[in-house]
């Protein structure tokens, strides 16, 4: 496994627990370092015994030395960053190609190099080349196997996963392949065969997709917001349709994260490159940055439209729950729309506020959500970890300075903290329409 990151480590610690030799390569020597220690770098439920249980039972390991993990391997995996490129939204496919050619000068034998990293359409191409330019006697196969791991969930979703993607029409690379997935397929998971092409294509339309639900429920909050009716309901209403379904249908302050801000950039330029754009993905990628800088603007509003001199608590910093993970955190935005209009920003997190200080400066960080909230003007909630879906809200409003909520992901009950005597700013939540 080419690649020590959140893909890498979760995809290898998991074949190993099916029973597979796995050596997850990587060239950061202290990352290496600290996970043969049993120190995970990413926050992942579960993820830390499942290391630490295959690392002790020798089927998991780890190391720098990518030639001698490679010489000894059947299947390679590369599983290694694809951000987006500086200047113009492309994957920066630096990391990929730089691990091809290392793949090439290893290879031992027969080998399945497996590209697990999301990649553009066509990068399989380009990666078989590159090594056949390195090594025109090497005998290998390049396969696209895309991953769809979410973040909070990622150990369930690779062991009870909704389909499998193999990407190749080597038929000797297709029969390997069912051997290192041969679990799952006793399981009756469902495997896609297809062309490599298209393989790496499901994976940029499937979160592409995924962005549209979510940017479109947004859009429709808005909406109910001006009209007086309820999105929770109309999400309800739409998601009981089968054809529709009802994940990806939670209004809030836009998504970020790894991976949809990135691959949809990403879908937009290949798009652009085959002369074939696309629309509904460059407007869904417009609608989203613009959302996360607007809910600076919700949080002001809910204040009385100003501000300067208040203190603003913010529960919740990470993308989602679950995770650890900042990148691109609509946080990012609301607390930087906050300074700026001058205010002071306290925030918790339960296990984001390490990622957050690399990112956000003049927060101060608190120990609790209780802590967080004491003397500010306002709540706002950001991320709807669990635990603060039950919090002491009379504690809260004892603790406050001024009884204020902007909850940005509805997960309270307008009309209850109403009679609390808070001041509640919802999601979707139009003023008159009956409803709580």
């Amino acid at each position: 496994m080419i690649g020590s990151g959140y893909v890498g480590l979760v995809s290898g610690a998991c074949f190993a627990d099916y029973g597979h030799s796995v050596t997850c390569v990587d060239t950061d020597a202290g990352k290496i370092a600290a996970l043969k220690d049993g120190k995970i770098p990413i926050y992942e439920p579960g993820l830390e015994e499942l290391v630490r249980r295959n690392a002790a039972e020798q089927r998991l390991a780890f190391t720098t030395a990518l030639e001698d993990a490679v010489s000894n391997a059947e299947v390679v995996f590369i599983a290694v960053g694809t951000p987006s490129r500086r200047g113009d939204g492309h994957a920066d496919l630096t990391y990929v190609y730089d691990a091809a050619r290392q793949i090439a000068d290893a290879l031992d034998g027969y080998t399945v190099v497996v590209t697990k990293s999301t990649v553009p359409v066509g990068t399989g191409d380009a990666v078989e080349r590159i090594m056949r330019e390195a090594r025109p006697d090497g005998k290998f196969a390049v396969v696209s196997n895309p991953e769809f791991l979410r973040e909070g969930a990622a150990i369930n979703d690779f062991k009870h996963p909704d389909r499998i993607v193999i990407g190749t029409d080597d038929l000797k690379a297709q029969d390997v392949m069912a051997a290192v997935y041969r679990p799952l397929y006793i399981n009756k998971s469902p495997f896609v065969m297809t062309s490599r092409r298209t393989a790496e294509l499901i994976k940029y339309a499937s979160n592409a997709f995924l962005a549209v639900k979510i940017t479109f429920i947004n859009e429709m909050a808005d909406l109910c917001e001006r009209t007086g009716a309820d999105v929770q309901d109309v999400a309800l209403g739409m998601g009981l349709d089968r054809r529709i379904g009802e994940k990806f249908l939670h209004a809030g302050p836009g998504y970020g994260g790894s991976c949809f801000p990135k691959d949809t950039r990403a879908l937009v330029k290949t798009a652009e490159d085959y002369d074939a754009p696309s629309r509904i993905v460059e407007t869904v990628v417009a609608v989203n940055d613009h959302r996360k800088r607007a809910m600076g603007r919700k949080v002001m509003a809910a204040c009385g439209g100003n501000v300067r001199g208040k203190v603003i608590a913010l529960l919740g910093l990470t993308f989602k729950p679950n995770t650890d993970d900042m990148r691109e955190a609509p946080s990012l935005a609301i607390v930087q729309a906050l300074q700026d209009a001058g205010a002071s920003v306290r925030a918790y997190d339960p296990k984001g506020m390490e990622q957050a200080g690399r990112f956000l400066s003049d927060v101060e960080f608190c120990s609790d959500a209780y802590d967080c909230v004491a003397g500010a003007d306002a709540m706002v909630i950001v991320t709807e970890w669990e635990q603060f879906r039950a919090l002491d809200m009379q504690r809260i409003m004892a603790l406050m300075k001024e009884p204020r909520i902007a909850d940005l992901r509805n997960i309270y009950d307008r009309r209850e903290m109403k009679d609390l005597g808070f001041s509640y700013t919802g999601i979707g939540k139009g003023e008159g329409n009956g409803s709580a």
